[in-house]
């Protein structure tokens, strides 16, 4: 009973308190004062502590990490799904951007442009700290044991699968509803192998080379270039 209560207690977290905080501390004028390596070890640091509160929940109620996608898959497989997923996925963020830049669709928040590192030692805490913790975390949370318990709650792989995609693209709240829905349908994507294999793995790594091309190099490349334009399309000097 106890066990189950936790395990509840968790859900509600991951589904509710984590958006409700991700929206606060978008709305919060005291972070954009903040350094931006500070930025990242915080988001880090969150989602480290989220992730060891669901190994003890787990520890403690009992299923077998293999059984929450902990599964090694054929090197073969495990390469051909993460190279598949990151490239339809980089690809489809490309292509988002350039449409931004035409304005065919909805401009980023101004938190994900904060968020966009500039000096090369920011990339290297994107690359080295942001993106893995973001691959392994957020896989763990919401495709292993958010999609295995509400799988268990539901009776229903595929209502799991929905919702827990749903939650993911919740905690994007600060993107606002276009990054809400890009997320989401990211984390329906990258639950695919998860529901068919039962690992995590090709999951864990293209999310980690996703996130990496994406903080490293796309949004450099596009995201502070569309700024430069709004300001002067705005007519405000750059200097």
């Amino acid at each position: 009973m106890f066990q189950d209560l936790v395990s509840s207690f968790l859900v509600v977290l991951v589904v509710v308190g984590v958006p409700v905080l991700a929206w606060q501390t978008a709305h919060n004028p005291e972070i954009r004062s903040l350094p931006r390596t500070a930025l990242y070890f915080s988001a880090a640091l969150s989602e480290w502590i989220l992730a060891a509160l669901a190994v003890g929940v787990t520890l403690g109620a009992g299923p077998r990490f293999p059984d929450l996608g902990f599964r090694a898959l054929p090197l073969t497989t495990f390469f051909a799904w993460t190279a598949g997923l990151a490239a339809l996925t980089i690809a489809l963020l490309a292509l988002l951007l350039v449409f931004e830049r035409r304005g065919w669709w909805p401009e980023e928040s101004p938190l994900v442009h904060l968020l966009i590192p500039e000096t090369a030692r920011e990339k290297l805490w994107a690359v080295l700290v942001l993106a893995p913790t973001a691959a392994v975390c957020e896989e763990w949370i919401y495709r292993g044991y958010l999609l295995a318990q509400l799988a268990k709650w539901s009776h229903s792989e595929i209502l799991a699968w929905v919702a827990s995609s749903v939650a993911f693209g919740l905690t994007h709240v600060y993107q606002k509803w276009a990054g809400m829905s890009r997320a989401g349908a990211l984390g329906a994507l990258l639950a695919y192998p998860v529901v068919r294999y039962g690992s995590l793995f090709p999951s864990i790594a293209a999310h980690f080379l996703i996130d990496a091309v994406a903080l490293a190099w796309l949004g450099p490349k596009f995201l502070t270039r569309v700024g430069a334009d709004r300001v002067k399309g705005q007519g405000v000097s750059e200097t």
